[in-house]
Parts: structure tokens; sequence; C-alpha cells
């Protein structure tokens, strides 16, 4: 097996990274933040990266400004810029020369913007107890399929407090590092079944 070159834009934790490495492929990660685990890092802009040698791009543009959950700052951030180069980092990852990519982020206005995503899955879907939307624009990938479905408690209950957990944290300054982090099950399916398919696309090519 060739393995595949796979790069993972926005990710300081390693853990989508670190599951395509466990599969024997060529994973980087590159944040500005080091990296919290050993492990292949480019601590720098994505700017930098030479995306023709790429096979695979999984990038995570911050969602800090463009999340529909923080719409009633919208109109100071539309104001100062922010929401401006949101956007345009974003599309600029959308658009990077690369055969098969997944942008990723929580519900946003990206939806309306550029285009509906794919795929919106939950942590829940592969085996996690939390609750957390996220978004998935593809190119060249299918959809994930869902690996371990647990059912999700009622409202009100203490479990779905529990599996609200994500959402209940208190501002700090940790709180929007703890939020990015992808869920090992998500990471494990996005390396079993999207690498999986690129071989199979390679070797038919």
């Amino acid at each position: 097996m060739t393995p595949l070159n796979v790069i993972v834009a926005g990710e300081e934790s390693g853990t989508v990274r670190d599951a395509f490495r466990a599969l024997g492929h060529n994973a980087w990660s590159c944040d500005l933040q080091p990296s919290r685990k050993p492990g292949p890092h480019y601590q720098g802009s994505w700017r930098d990266i030479h995306w023709p040698a790429w096979d695979l791009l999984i990038a995570h543009p911050v969602c800090t400004h463009l999340s529909v959950s923080g719409a009633k700052h919208f109109p100071a951030k539309r104001a100062d810029g922010r929401q401006q180069a949101a956007i345009a980092e974003f599309m600029y990852l959308a658009e990077a020369p690369v055969p098969m990519k997944c942008i990723e982020q929580p519900i946003s206005i990206m939806s309306t913007l550029y285009r509906k995503p794919e795929q919106i899955v939950q942590p829940w879907q592969f085996g996690h107890e939390a609750f957390k939307a996220t978004c998935f624009w593809l190119t060249g990938l299918p959809p994930l399929v869902h690996t371990n479905v647990l059912t999700s408690p009622e409202k009100g209950t203490d479990a779905h407090k529990r599996w609200s957990a994500i959402h209940r944290e208190p501002p700090g300054p940790n709180r929007a590092r703890n939020r990015s982090v992808t869920y090992a099950g998500i990471a494990r399916a996005m390396a079993q079944q999207w690498a999986g398919q690129a071989l199979a696309a390679r070797s038919a090519a």
C-alpha cells in the first residue's frame, strides 16, 4: 500500500492526524499553535502549505466569527472586518487544489454564503455520549457511515445535560480550544473510510 499524503489544517490536538497515521498514512497537522501531542506538525499558517503535494485535506477553519450560535455578535464582527476575514479563510481552504477535501465547521453562515454541507454529523453517531452538530463540506469524498449510533437521552434529564457539556461549558481561556477537538470516533471513521475510498480510487485509476 502506498500511503496517502494527508494534511489536517487548523488542528493542534493531533486527533485526526494520529488516526490516519495509525493506518500507516503520511499525515501532518498544521496550526498556528504547537501540537498538543508529539507527531508531524507544521506550526504556522496554512497559507504556507504547498497544496499539490497532498492527496487529502481535512480543514478546520476558525468558526468563532461564523457560527450561528454567536449571531448576536455578527453586526460588530462585520463592522470591524472579523467576519469577512473568517469567510476569506474558509473559502481559501474550500478552494485549495487538493483532490479530496473535507471542510469542517459547526452550523454556520457558510451554509448560505457557500453551499449547504454534504453532511452534518453528531458525536453520538460514532460512539460518544455528546451533542455537537458538525457540518462537512465534501469534495471527492462520500459522507461518513455512522459507526456506533447511541440512543440520545430525553431533554431535561441528567444524561441530556451531561451529553450537552460542550455547550454548557462556561466562558474561559480554554473554551474554544476544548470545543475544537474532533471526537476520536469521528477521526477513526474519517481515516478508515476516506483513506480506504481514496486508495480504491487510486487503484482503479
